[in-house]
């Protein structure tokens, strides 16, 4: 009996106090875990916005760069080169600038090589930033040259239009003068012919009505039988008596015409086409034609007619009046012929 009240009288052990206080601390630290968590999500949040807000800046940089690029891309083709380099380095740091994006995104770790990057993508921006303040001014520079060169193109056309006009004028002067030429020379070709016109009416006059010594066109003809002997190229007395009378018409006449007329008198020979004999003096008709012109001419000089307005011509057997075989139009061909003419 004693045994059975002792067990009766001792307490029963209580867990549940300590169940419940470990139960309190294990919350406690989860909620001190979770709070940690969570900061550590706030402030690594924090940071990513900051490395956002920072490419952000970096990407409107970027953008203000690209528009002055484009800009500078107007100048001349000079700049074109580093414009181009340029605009591939700004392609190089956009797709750096994506890359860092995707690991700021992957870890706060990341994110800090992000930093890194974006520094040195800045002094590559700001590298590229002086290339492009050097190629605006090669641009300056070139528009400077170009308008210079516009002014002097301008100057270049100015005296070009005060040559073109100078050489209006000119031309205009020129044909003033050409005109007054011609009629210069009309009026000299008139007179010419007015004292062509009396000279051979005078010869006519001087020689009488003979029919070996006729007017064709605006030539005197003789005959060669008036002058010479057959196959002969000197004057026979018979031709010297008639050569007088022409030279004295010739000396009256060089005194009348003007000086400043230029005349000339030309003698012309002409044969039939019948060949020389081999035993004469002369080898070919052409020979005996030339022959007997420059006989004329030096016998007209003898008596006095200036040598500066005559001039000996032999034709031969080919300038014929006539193209028969008869004895008559190998007479009529064989011939000395005067022609008053302009030298």
């Amino acid at each position: 009996m004693s045994l059975g009240r002792t067990r009766r009288g001792q307490r029963p052990i209580d867990y549940w106090p300590g169940f419940v206080d470990a139960l309190s601390t294990l919350v406690l630290a989860i909620v001190f875990l979770l709070s940690v968590f969570v900061l550590a999500q706030f402030f690594l949040s924090q940071q990513v916005t900051d490395k956002d807000q920072a490419l952000v800046r970096l990407t409107r940089q970027i953008s203000e760069l690209t528009d002055l690029l484009a800009l500078e891309r107007v100048g001349r083709k000079s700049s074109d080169d580093n414009v181009l380099l340029l605009s591939d380095t700004l392609k190089a740091a956009e797709n750096e600038r994506n890359r860092l994006q995707g690991l700021v995104d992957s870890s706060s770790a990341g994110a800090a090589a992000a930093g890194g990057q974006v520094a040195a993508l800045s002094k590559e921006v700001e590298t590229q930033r002086q290339l492009a303040a050097r190629a605006a001014n090669q641009v300056e520079i070139l528009n400077q040259q170009i308008a210079a060169m516009r002014r002097q193109l301008a100057a270049l056309e100015e005296a070009l239009n005060a040559s073109e006009s100078r050489d209006k004028e000119s031309q205009a002067r020129i044909a003033d003068l050409g005109s007054r030429l011609n009629v210069a020379l009309a009026q000299k070709v008139q007179e010419l012919a007015r004292y062509r016109s009396d000279f051979f009416g005078r010869l006519r006059q001087v020689l009488g009505n003979r029919q070996d010594v006729r007017i064709v066109g605006d030539r005197f003809v003789f005959q060669s039988e008036v002058l010479f002997d057959p196959g002969a190229a000197g004057v026979n007395p018979a031709g010297t008596a008639e050569l007088d009378r022409l030279a004295a018409a010739l000396v009256t006449l060089d005194r009348e015409i003007p000086g400043d007329i230029p005349w000339i008198m030309r003698v012309d020979g002409h044969t039939d086409k019948r060949p020389l004999s081999g035993s004469g003096v002369y080898k070919s008709n052409w020979d005996l034609s030339a022959a007997r012109a420059i006989a004329v001419v030096q016998y007209l000089v003898s008596r006095g007619v200036p040598p500066q307005r005559l001039g000996a011509t032999g034709f031969g057997e080919f300038q014929p009046l006539e193209l028969g075989d008869t004895d008559e139009a190998f007479k009529r061909n064989r011939r000395i012929e005067l022609k008053l003419t302009e030298r």
